[in-house]
């Protein structure tokens, strides 16, 4: 046994630590699984998460502690390098440690709010730790707190008992080194691979069911943020998650499911460049989007959700309300991206925030600019958040007021000012450009209905105690957007305006479909002078924004969008909305449903959208093929730079001329 021990003896540490991490990995899942136990069972989930999930903790420390065991069985000894091996295998091991836990202690907290483990969306946040971390203290001390212990409690542990299992550590024979090392090598590779086949260890080898958070539970956390930061590189090509086209055939879909004639695309060198006339043929009117943060339909009285916005319920009744709107994403900027750009969703991280769109790509300031409105984007808070300032600066907005720009506000909060102090200074942005006779177009972002909800005193009569609530805030946004139109409609501008009333996305998606839909559902209004009456229940997605709205303010204009001038749309038309939930993509025409998942065949569905529910259905290859076109499309519009507007030499403004002076007194 004396032996043994002595030939072991510099594997000993490394080994310590990976049982260890393999206990507490073990029981994390476990704990998460009971906490979710009705939606494992459903599925019968139990034997398939615990068992893979073994496999996957074994892969994460083969990966994580394979160079430090393999540097221990050469290097370990007494003499100099052996000693200042040992400091670094001892920093090694805690870090490593600390790697594992960290991200599994803040995973109820990310399961409760996004559905699933810690993944890309993860990364992203951690990126602005001066927004985050104002959040996180406001909104949940006791979370914050509780991490921050314990993450210190495991570093500390981690150097303490590092300490003790490296004290005695030993030395290999010389003849041993090398044998021992093939081994490691050997062991390592093959434990991290986990297959034999040609695809090594990834999350879609051990999804086996359609619930999105149940498939999430083999994974570790660590290993689930170190895959998606891994995969950030390839800005996630979707042909190598749900299989490839033809790039002539996904261009001919896509120019059908547009909705357009083939004689109304114009330009081989931008594909769904496409002519469109407006339903509006007036002077052009100016153009004001209400970009509301996660205000879904569950919060929405008129949409069947909870009672807290009797504005926009009220509103509704002067406008085009949609009843049936989409988000196309979980987040601020895949919102953004779709409002503003018209642009499809991918698996990839929002364009706002990838390299090649932050100039020359296209979106609806830009091509307004050319037409000579003022363009410009409001926020609350600071604009460079999710890069949101990069972006628009680069593609057609020419004035950013942020934070620091809105002076003597009634309220702060941790994302910037309150909702009413936004809305009061862009409607004295609007009454300034319309005296100076000046077109605009402006995006207005909201953020108070978001986590920690802070908002004034006294505006709301509260639905709920404590006052930083979810649905409170929900209701003070809706509060915030009554009184900007009690404004706006006193203001000279409001009868050469369009109004959009829109929300970025829902809040807390999650659910045990693959892709939960009824959480994509957000409020849409259109509002202005000449706008009628009416109450839509056709399905439509954020992308039909863009294209409608510039139909509406009289815009004639060469575009890429695909969306849908829901204008000139038949009213019979059933509808189309795409979503993208994590890795899954969706396209929803009418209540038919096809869902893709990664290395996964296409899953065909029929959605209830009283119950909420999705059912399997069989789905013929052709709505599948279209499912697929979607986002190979948007993919290859990114790099190929096919979501741009064509070099002219011609100003739009300078052929309407006068069209673009303010009438109204």
């Amino acid at each position: 046994m004396t032996r043994l021990k002595k030939l072991l003896g510099p594997t000993l540490p490394v080994a310590c630590f990976a049982l260890f991490s393999l206990l507490v990995l073990t029981g994390s899942r476990l704990g998460l699984s009971i906490w979710h136990s009705s939606r494992v069972s459903a599925v019968d989930g139990w034997w398939p998460i615990l068992l893979q999930g073994i496999r996957v903790d074994l892969s994460t420390l083969c990966w994580l502690w394979g160079v430090p065991l393999l540097l221990t069985v050469l290097f370990s000894g007494e003499h100099v390098v052996g000693r200042w091996w040992r400091m670094m295998l001892r920093c090694w091991l805690t870090l490593g440690l600390g790697l594992l836990l960290f991200p599994e202690l803040a995973t109820p907290s990310f399961i409760e709010e996004f559905g699933f483990r810690p993944n890309r969306l993860f990364v992203e946040y951690l990126i602005y730790p001066k927004e985050v971390f104002s959040m996180l203290w406001q909104g949940h001390p006791f979370e914050l707190i509780a991490g921050v212990s314990g993450s210190i409690v495991v570093l500390v542990f981690g150097w303490w008992i590092s300490g003790r299992v490296t004290r005695d550590l030993n030395s290999l024979r010389w003849y041993w080194r090398p044998v021992f090392a093939v081994l490691v090598v050997a062991l390592v590779i093959l434990g991290g691979r986990s297959t034999l086949g040609h695809r090594g260890l990834n999350p879609a080898l051990v999804a086996f069911s359609t619930d999105p958070l149940v498939n999430s539970l083999p994974l570790n956390s660590c290993y689930s943020v170190l895959f998606a930061i891994r995969q950030l590189k390839y800005e996630e090509d979707p042909g190598r998650f749900y299989g490839t086209l033809p790039s002539e055939r996904v261009v001919t879909l896509m120019r059908e499911q547009s909705g357009r004639y083939t004689r109304d695309f114009v330009d081989l060198e931008i594909p769904t460049l496409s002519r469109n006339m407006p339903s509006y043929q007036g002077n052009p009117k100016n153009l004001v989007i209400i970009l509301e943060e996660s205000l879904g339909a569950r919060f929405v009285g008129a949409l069947g959700g909870l009672p807290l916005t009797p504005n926009i319920d009220a509103l509704r009744h002067e406008g085009w309300f949609f009843e049936r709107l989409y988000a196309t994403g979980t987040r601020s900027v895949r919102g953004i991206e779709a409002v503003i750009s018209g642009f499809t969703p991918t698996p990839s991280r929002a364009v706002v925030k990838l390299d090649k769109s932050q100039s020359g790509f296209f979106t609806l300031a830009a091509l307004l600019r050319e037409y000579g409105y003022d363009t410009s984007f409001i926020y609350g808070g600071e604009s460079h958040f999710d890069n949101m300032r990069s972006f628009f600066l680069g593609n057609g907005f020419s004035r950013i007021l942020e934070q620091k720009d809105i002076e003597n506000a009634a309220f702060v909060g941790s994302w910037g000012v309150s909702d009413e102090d936004l809305m009061q200074r862009a409607n004295a942005e609007f009454i300034q450009l319309h005296r100076e006779g000046k077109p605009f177009f402006s995006l207005v972002f909201s953020s108070s209905n978001h986590d920690p909800f802070e908002f004034p005193d006294g505006r709301i009569q509260l639905y709920e105690q404590p006052k930083a609530t979810r649905n409170n805030a929900a209701k003070y946004a809706d509060y915030a957007v009554g009184q900007f139109f009690k404004m706006a409609r006193q203001a000279p501008y409001w009868k050469d305006t369009v109004f959009l009333v829109i929300a970025d996305h829902e809040s807390r998606v999650h659910g045990a479909d693959l892709v939960p839909i009824s959480r994509f559902h957000i409020p849409g209004l259109i509002l202005g002078d000449g706008i009628k009456p009416r109450r839509d229940n056709r399905v439509v997605s954020q992308i039909d924004m863009g294209p409608t709205l510039l139909s509406l303010i009289g815009i004639p204009a060469n575009y890429p969008m695909v969306g849908r001038d829901l204008t000139q749309t038949p009213d019979d038309w059933p509808g189309r909305a795409v979503m993208q939930y994590d890795k899954n993509f969706a396209l929803m025409e009418g209540n038919q449903v096809v869902i893709l998942q990664p290395q996964q065949p296409a899953q065909g569905f029929l959605y209830d959208p009283v119950r909420e529910q999705l059912a399997p259905m069989n789905q013929s290859d052709a709505f599948k093929e279209r499912a697929l076109s979607w986002p190979l499309w948007s993919y290859m519009a990114y790099q190929q730079r096919f979501h741009r507007l064509p070099t002219s030499s011609i100003s739009p403004a300078r052929l309407l001329g006068s069209q673009f002076v303010n009438t109204s007194p």
